[in-house]
């Protein structure tokens, strides 16, 4: 995707009509370094968070996205695929092993490219909206390029738009950015399982003083297929008295 068409998408086509209609608010934009390349690492509470986290910053801000939304069919894939796009994804394919270092090293020539990677280290939504345990990639790629974290907060962007609607509601949304992390401490220990951990979950509890969720030392995928299990499992009404 080329700077022009994310360009037109943020300023003419999208931009100008969703700040008009959601206003919405940002703390801490200052904390944005002018140039080069840094992290953005955020909560996930909804789809909208890939449109209203980069509406709030002057910079480019590139995400990594599952290929999934680049290969639907017929009208729809198109639209997706049109707008995933526009707001500056990237498409990655998920899982373990090559796919992993795949996205890994996509990240990283992002970032070495001088733009801000946005990334979700949850790596779901929160199916709860609390604030559940980061994966290590976010702090594998700081260390391995040296850039800064910044903990972003989206807020209330989940009540705006839960998951399965479409658009999000005219309810207030706004964005808090904190203060850069540096992981240069950690430099060349990239590889390290230990480090990598301590320096993730660094990250997320500054997430969470940012956003007042509550912090589950848990995998949000985890917990959403228990969910699903437990709601699959769940006698319909009445059913119990028979």
């Amino acid at each position: 995707m080329s700077d022009t068409n994310y360009w037109l998408f943020k300023n003419v086509l999208i931009g100008p009509a969703a700040k008009g209609y959601y206003r919405p608010w940002v703390e801490g934009a200052e904390n944005i370094p002018a140039e080069g390349g840094a992290i953005l690492a955020s909560n996930h509470l909804s789809f909208s968070d890939s449109v209203f986290l980069p509406l709030v910053i002057k910079r480019k801000v590139v995400f990594l996205g599952k290929a999934e939304y680049f290969t639907g069919k017929g009208v729809k894939g198109w639209a997706t695929r049109t707008f995933m796009e526009g707001v500056g994804t990237i498409p990655v394919h998920r899982g373990g092993g090559r796919a992993s270092e795949a996205a890994l090293r996509t990240g990283l020539q992002v970032l070495q490219g001088g733009d801000l990677l946005g990334i979700y280290p949850e790596g779901t939504r929160s199916p709860d909206a609390n604030l559940y345990r980061g994966k290590t990639g976010v702090a594998r790629l700081a260390i391995e390029s040296g850039a800064p974290v910044l903990p972003v907060a989206m807020i209330d962007t989940h009540i705006a738009q839960p998951i399965g609607q479409r658009l999000p509601s005219r309810h207030p949304i706004g964005v808090r950015i904190g203060e850069p992390i540096s992981l240069e401490k950690h430099a060349g220990r990239q590889d390290d399982r230990t480090v990598l951990r301590e320096a993730t979950d660094e990250i997320m509890h500054a997430i969470a003083a940012l956003s007042g969720q509550t912090y589950v030392d848990r995998d949000a995928a985890l917990v959403k297929r228990e969910m699903a299990k437990a709601a699959r499992e769940e006698p319909a009404e009445g059913d119990a008295d028979r």
